[in-house]
């Protein structure tokens, strides 16, 4: 067990909180401000308790001057301090004397928050490359660590495993909830349903290898299905093929053949487009013309069918390219499935969230990771370092 906030006296200590804050901005405005709602608890609790509240978190990626502006926290800081209902600092710097004289003003239930830690990335990756120097300055500024950022959880980068590195440390709410609730596919009740999408076999191998020996069915939908699927000898047209894990595919077939479940039709099309023409066909039917955007209405009755069974199951990656109206029933049909029987049911990460939000299932399932590569990478059984440097509770 891990040291949580609540095992701190943070009366009037500089607690340094590590939030996800990369949300989907454009022109300015924040389209989803789920990430920002998801860490108000711990950052209330911080404020309730006295604390001096000094947010980090990255936004984006920065590779170029062009990439500052495009990647500014404030934004965030503006949305932070209509949430909260109370002023939020935003310091425009990710060091130096500006940074220095806002954090020393700071009074007990001060909120403020240091611009995006990837600024630092443009000049040899300080950040990202978790920079001694610039883990043990950030660090200066605190007494106590809480990391609260699942989503970079697997990533040993300045702001997380740097920090926690000089300070005493636990992890937030946010985490806390993420850690309990992935804790259920540890040791699952039976059956256990694992469903898979996305494009890319190559993004879940450590996935499928780590599950196959746990779960009692994989169901694979999504662009990576045709992988599978042509593994099989069978054509699939024009649709995505991961072609350097045909391999391993094969091997997943022909020792687990009674565990994966692949489609039996899905919906094509001629090009990759809303508007395209398109037709529901058997997968022994599918044209050379043609590429598979969704599955099928038979293999939505199959994979149903195996879900009513299901006491755990874990889904990772959207079954069709949802994001076209024709081509959302795969994903939103077994979300909707998912929701209304007696399972605990786990979304991890990534599109398959956005997927649940949009369709408006997010809150009826078990638990919706905010972790995208974290939450893999935690399936897979892999030690996540932003979450082994905290401190263990004695």
């Amino acid at each position: 067990m891990k040291k949580t906030i609540r095992d701190f006296d943070l009366l009037n200590k500089k607690v340094l909180i590590r939030c996800d804050f990369n949300v989907p901005i454009k022109e300015g405005k924040i389209i989803d401000d789920n990430r920002i709602v998801c860490s108000l608890p711990t950052i209330k609790y911080a404020i309730e308790n006295g604390a001096k509240v000094i947010l980090f978190s990255h936004l984006g990626r920065v590779k170029t001057e062009e990439d500052l502006q495009k990647n500014d926290l404030r934004p965030v800081a503006k949305r932070l301090q209509e949430l909260l209902n109370k002023d939020v600092v935003f310091v425009p710097v990710t060091r130096g004397m500006e940074l220095e004289e806002a954090i020393a003003k700071m009074q007990s239930s001060d909120v403020l928050l240091v611009q995006n830690t990837r600024y630092e990335d443009l000049d040899g990756k300080k950040e990202s490359g978790n920079d001694p120097e610039l883990s043990k300055y950030w660090a200066s500024f605190g007494d106590i660590f809480i990391n609260d950022a699942f989503g970079t959880a697997h990533r040993a980068h300045a702001s997380n495993v740097g920090i926690a590195s000089h300070l005493p440390s636990g992890v937030g709410f946010l985490m806390e909830k993420e850690l309990k609730e992935l804790s259920l596919l540890d040791n699952p009740e039976h059956p256990f349903v694992v469903i898979l999408g996305g494009s890319k076999v190559e993004d879940k191998i450590g996935v499928i290898k780590n599950l196959v020996n746990v779960a009692d069915k994989i169901l694979i939908g999504g662009g990576m299905c045709f992988t599978f699927l042509k593994a099989k000898g069978i054509n699939v047209g024009k649709s995505i093929v991961d072609t350097e894990n045909l391999e391993f595919t094969k091997d997943i077939l022909a020792n687990y053949s009674v565990k994966i479940v692949l489609p039996v039709d899905v919906k094509t099309a001629l090009e990759y487009s809303n508007d395209s023409s398109s037709r529901v066909t058997d997968i022994e039917n599918i044209s050379d013309n043609e590429m598979g955007l969704d599955i099928g209405p038979k293999t939505i009755a199959e994979f149903s069918s195996i879900l009513d069974s299901a006491k755990v199951i874990f889904w990772n990656g959207p079954l069709g390219v949802y994001e076209f109206s024709n081509y959302i029933d795969g994903t939103k049909k077994i979300l909707e499935k998912v929701s209304l029987i007696d399972a605990k049911t786990i979304l991890g990460g990534g599109d398959i969230v956005a997927a649940s939000s949009e369709f408006g299932y997010k809150e009826k399932v078990t638990h919706a990771s905010t972790g995208g590569g974290a939450t893999l990478e935690y399936i897979e059984g892999k030690e996540l370092p932003g979450i082994a440097i905290i401190n263990d509770l004695n």
